[in-house]
């Protein structure tokens, strides 16, 4: 779709933070995008690859490889970063192409930074630039790899 940060992203019209995490016929994994800014390492996009406006558009394909992405997703933080539990938030407010922002909460986060944006408020929460994004996204997309036949 014309004017869709989402499907730019996907059809690689635009240089985003890190690499593709993971890609089928349904879905595509990344690292969230702050422009070149630092941003809270680990937070992930799970996409739909279709230009669908709201979750309850997906056909019923679209969303149990959502869903199963989504676990997949969370059980290479648990695998790969030791996370002590994950975050998943899906709001459709900035950008109208379903997809789901999928947070680590790094062990040591002190429970009143515990949420999917209270985290980002903890003096000692994990930022990074491009270079520690891309530690993170290739430790992500072996354990993908390894574990589900991403096609990355």
């Amino acid at each position: 779709m014309e004017n869709c940060f989402i499907c730019d992203k996907h059809a690689r019209r635009l240089q985003v933070s890190g690499d593709c995490i993971f890609e089928d016929d349904y879905i595509y994994i990344s690292h969230i995008d702050k422009k070149g800014k630092p941003t809270y390492l680990g937070r992930i996009m799970l996409d739909l690859k279709r230009h669908v406006p709201q979750i309850g558009d997906m056909s019923e394909e679209e969303a149990a490889a959502f869903g199963i992405a989504m676990k997949r997703a969370a059980r290479a933080f648990q695998e790969t970063l030791q996370v002590e539990h994950v975050y998943t938030l899906v709001s459709g407010n900035a950008v109208p192409h379903v997809h789901m922002h999928i947070i680590p909460r790094y062990a040591g986060t002190p429970e009143i930074y515990w949420g999917p944006k209270d985290v980002y408020d903890w003096p000692d929460a994990p930022f990074g630039g491009e270079s520690e994004i891309r530690e993170v996204t290739v430790k992500l997309q072996c354990f993908m790899k390894e574990n589900f036949h991403a096609n990355v």
